[in-house]
């Protein structure tokens, strides 16, 4: 029985010019090399979500939607609404990104269920953590970005010192954590995402080493189970996840206000604190 070509986690590297990496204690970044594999399967999901957008786009009506348009419509109508809720009303920009990632991830976990050992180039693309790393990172830079485009640069450093009821004294001690708080979050981001789909492609991997007519049951049925409930729950956390880091990056936001606004017009300011 072949699911799987090889040990789950063997990703070769291909090299472009050499053996070089970057050691980072815990890991080894290959910055002149990449995993041909994730790129190809990661291509197949890819162009998996592009077709079916165009092809929705392509039979949009007024009248009664067909079902894969109405499926779209809802999904794309839930994600707006959590975007308003918890980033804010103006942030539609959020929508697009939000909805391609998780559409993205949901059908390349979808893939997985269908065998995949025939082609050494076809792996399950979000097990491989250089493709849910780089995800992450791509959030984590737009998060920061769009902090400092809301907050501004005082604003934006501002967020570190949080909790901001404290004063500044205390404040200040908080510093190093609010910072290592920001910088895992691309980690775990990236981690929970890969290790559940590792964990289930091992469990496959482990099931068919059984004999054929032992395995052929139990490996159906998990990865049925692993695909397309633990698969599809893993794409809308990391879609979740991704509102929700927009909307935090906007902490601080009032009170920075109040204080460009105290900066403007000190004596208004002064005013409104009096009368209240």
């Amino acid at each position: 029985m072949t699911v799987l070509a090889a040990t789950p986690g063997n990703h070769p590297l291909t090299s472009v010019c050499g053996d070089q990496y970057l050691s980072l204690l815990v890991l080894k970044f290959y910055y002149c090399a990449f995993t041909l594999d994730s790129l190809v399967s990661s291509l197949i999901a890819a162009v998996i979500t592009v077709a079916i957008g165009l092809l929705v786009a392509a039979r949009v009506r007024s009248g009664v939607p067909g079902k894969l348009q109405m499926v779209l419509e809802f999904f794309l109508g839930y994600v707006r609404g959590l975007v308003r809720e918890s980033v804010a009303e103006n942030a539609g920009f959020i929508l697009p990104l939000a909805a391609t990632l998780g559409m993205y991830i949901a059908i390349a976990n979808w893939i997985d269920f269908f065998p995949l050992g025939f082609s050494p180039l076809i792996e399950p693309a979000n097990s491989d953590l250089n493709q849910t790393l780089a995800m992450a990172v791509l959030v984590f830079l737009l998060v920061q970005a769009y902090s400092v485009r809301v907050l501004g640069l005082r604003g934006y450093l501002r967020r570190f010192t949080k909790p901001f009821e404290l004063n500044w004294v205390v404040r200040a001690a908080f510093i190093p954590l609010n910072v290592i708080e920001e910088i895992v979050k691309p980690v775990t981001l990236s981690l929970r995402l890969f290790g559940n789909l590792f964990a289930g492609l091992l469990m496959v991997y482990l099931l068919t080493l059984l004999p054929f007519f032992v395995a052929w049951f139990p490996v159906a049925a998990w990865k049925f189970f692993d695909v397309f409930f633990v698969g599809t729950i893993q794409a809308f956390i990391f879609m979740l996840l991704t509102i929700i880091y927009f909307g935090m990056a906007r902490e601080g936001l009032e009170e920075e206000l109040h204080a460009r606004a105290a900066d403007r017009h000190p004596d208004d300011a002064a005013t409104a604190a009096i009368t209240q």
